[in-house]
């Protein structure tokens, strides 16, 4: 086996196949843009900045709970698809169709939490607090009105400007893979597996549209019924989603929906995680220990889980010089 060895500075990396060098080659290039990133980035330049954030993050959490687990997930396919930089908030042209008009974003909520924030900031201070920043800000206040953790978040992201649908593909992990494939999508972010089933416990607020889960629950698909699923849960799935809008949400944590806390681990455990990438968790020992771990010990899920999101904060940002500050989230 080849070991292939690289150095950055003081760093050293050990890469012994091809996920671990794209892992390592991540690493060193965000060694500077994480040198520029700091809490109280706006201090200064824009003290209301995250005051901003929380009260509009407030005021449509409590409209409608079910948008704290939509910014957190613009902010998971912000970050997976191009890096952290803001480019799943931009609009399709007539030249160009958009990440967020793709397959797997066509479902994501919140568009206009983030425009109503990016308005006020910009009244506040013009040209100054990036897009990136602002979905950042508003995952970690949405987790907190939940339950979750507080955490502070390091700033300094300056937007991107280009989003394209078909940069989705490959990026954005899918409801049906196996903890393999997850790990090496994890990987290609330099997120590891650890980082996979923590992240992976965002699931336990929000729900998920029937036409996501369906294929576990009946014909033409040959493994229908999922025999890893609870038979009692595919048949209240089954009613749940017969007869359903397209729009429908079915909850992934069926005892606190709304609640930010370790009842989607206990939901794999009991063979009700609501997608198949969810259950694959228990088919892996490794993952499947730290399942049964968040499942008993609520506060290392939530410590482990803040300190997830801010190393997933620092996927491909750019900072410095590197992209702009877009003065509408919408326009490249």
């Amino acid at each position: 086996m080849e070991v292939a060895q690289m150095r950055r500075g003081g760093e050293t990396c050990f890469v012994l196949r091809v996920v671990a060098a794209v892992s390592c080659l991540l690493l060193m290039a965000s060694t500077g843009a994480r040198a520029q990133m700091r809490v109280g980035f706006y201090d200064s330049s824009c003290p209301a900045a995250e005051i901003i954030v929380q009260q509009e993050v407030s005021k449509a959490v409590s409209a409608n709970p079910g948008l704290a687990a939509g910014l957190l997930r613009l902010h998971f396919h912000d970050c997976f698809v191009g890096g952290c930089e803001a480019s799943v908030l931009i609009d399709s042209t007539s030249g160009n169709t958009a990440e967020k008009d793709a397959g797997p974003n066509k479902s994501l909520r919140g568009f206009e939490v983030i425009d109503r924030i990016k308005a006020r900031v910009e009244q506040a201070c013009f040209g100054v607090v990036s897009c990136a920043d602002i979905l950042a800000f508003a995952a970690r206040d949405a987790l907190a009105l939940t339950g979750g953790n507080g955490y502070q978040v390091p700033a300094g992201r300056r937007d991107g400007s280009v989003s394209r649908a078909q940069d989705t593909g490959g990026n954005l992990p899918p409801p049906t893979p196996n903890v393999n494939q997850l790990t090496k999508i994890f990987a290609s972010k330099g997120l590891n597996q650890k980082d996979l089933v923590t992240l992976s416990g965002a699931h336990t607020i929000g729900g998920s549209h029937c036409s996501s889960f369906s294929s576990r629950l009946q014909s033409p698909s040959p493994t229908a019924p999922d025999p890893t699923m609870d038979p009692g849960y595919v048949a209240q799935l089954g009613q749940q989603c017969a007869g359903a809008s397209p729009g429908a949400l079915v909850p992934m944590d069926v005892v606190t929906p709304n609640t930010f806390d370790e009842g989607f681990y206990k939901g794999v455990m009991a063979n009700r995680g609501l997608l198949a990438s969810d259950q694959a968790l228990l088919s892996d020992g490794n993952t499947a220990l730290q399942v049964v771990t968040y499942a008993n010990d609520p506060a290392t899920f939530q410590s482990d889980f803040a300190a997830a999101m801010v190393k997933m904060g620092y996927v491909g940002v750019l900072t410095g010089s590197s992209g702009k500050i877009r003065a509408n989230c919408r326009v490249a």
